[in-house]
């Protein structure tokens, strides 16, 4: 069995090479998320300029026998800084925001208890957002596991973290 959630976190290059290293996540892919529903296959051209409400997000399918959905969520919040509005690191514009796009209303319930416990860790409220899935559109193939085909390509994910997150077991963040 598998299961399949959407996350938004910024630039989705780091977001898909960190994802894709998490035990458990058999498979990524970018694209663009929740945007206007009149708006088919928009571009990446189209997505950053011209205001599609589309945001950069990794379609995320895994197996949570080997990492529950509550571990991949607080695994994803280690890259995030889920304060901020429209933006992540130097990646600024509603194409940039966070958030968290399900497929299956019973994930809600997953979802809101790590948000809740999320919130503990800040002074000022969460900027993420927590919607069903309205829509994703793979991006172009030159952005898939674009940090994997250019290693000294842009990324406001850490690399060390994308290293890190290879080395560490879903199941110690239940």
């Amino acid at each position: 069995m598998t299961q399949t959630i959407v996350l938004a976190g910024g630039c989705f290059w780091g977001v898909q090479a960190y994802l894709s290293g998490i035990r458990g996540v058999l498979s990524s892919e970018v694209g663009y998320a929740n945007g206007d529903p009149s708006i088919e296959h928009p571009s990446y051209e189209a997505v950053r300029y011209e205001h599609t409400g589309h945001t950069e997000a990794v379609r995320t399918v895994f197996d949570p026998a080997l990492c529950p959905l509550s571990a991949l969520l607080r695994l994803f919040y280690e890259i995030i800084d889920p304060t901020e509005v429209d933006r992540q690191g130097h990646d600024i514009g509603h194409n940039y925001r966070t958030g968290i796009y399900y497929l299956q209303d019973a994930d809600r319930s997953v979802i809101d208890e790590t948000v809740r416990e999320l919130q503990k860790k800040y002074n000022t409220p969460l900027a993420m957002e927590v919607l069903p899935l309205v829509n994703f559109w793979p991006a172009e193939e030159y952005h898939q596991e674009y940090l994997d085909k250019n290693p000294t390509g842009y990324c406001h994910v850490p690399l060390a973290k994308i290293r890190w997150v290879r080395s560490v077991d879903p199941k110690d963040f239940l």
